[in-house]
């Protein structure tokens, strides 16, 4: 009986001394996740300044381009114009009295969701909402719509990297 009584507080002793490893293993990965989405922001940022980099951000000044000759003026040819045609935000920022009509049906819908849910949601809860499969393939595209959509000032983001609604 005293050396189940052992092996039991033993065993007990070792998965606590492990436990606190795997706690300390854990805050460092999420101190690294942090780091990597404050990373995302600022390359963001630089790419939507920069026109994904193919403008000059300011930062070294670029060389100066000849004159190009004139060029004939083309015919006139019907244009789409929509959200995301042209260089227009697909995703505008919100200003007051701006309602959801302003978003394209899959934000709109994205918006909703989150507005319905009972707290802050995650990436995965809202592709799931909008029947997607729960794959770091089908979940990303939609963590990158919620910070677009936070960025934009439609939705709130947690210290945690839940959504909810403003």
């Amino acid at each position: 009986m005293t050396d189940v009584l052992t092996w039991t507080i033993g065993r007990r002793l070792e998965l606590a001394k492990r436990a606190e490893l795997l706690r300390k293993e854990l805050g460092e990965l999420e101190l690294e996740v942090a780091r990597l989405e404050a990373a995302e922001v600022v390359f963001g940022q630089w790419a939507e300044a920069t026109d994904g980099g193919r403008r000059p951000s300011g930062i070294v000044s670029p060389e100066p381009e000849p004159e190009p000759e004139p060029e004939p003026e083309p015919e006139p040819v019907a244009v789409t114009v929509g959200p995301g045609a042209g260089g227009m935000r697909v995703v505008p920022d919100r200003v007051e009295g701006m309602g959801l009509q302003a978003l394209t049906s899959e934000y709109r819908r994205i918006t909703e969701i989150v507005a319905g849910a009972d707290g802050p949601v995650m990436a995965k809860d809202v592709a799931l909402a909008l029947g997607r499969e729960t794959t770091p393939a089908k979940i990303e595209p939609v963590r990158g719509q919620l910070r677009r959509l936070s960025d934009r000032g439609w939705l709130v983001r947690t210290a945690s990297g839940r959504y909810r609604p403003c």
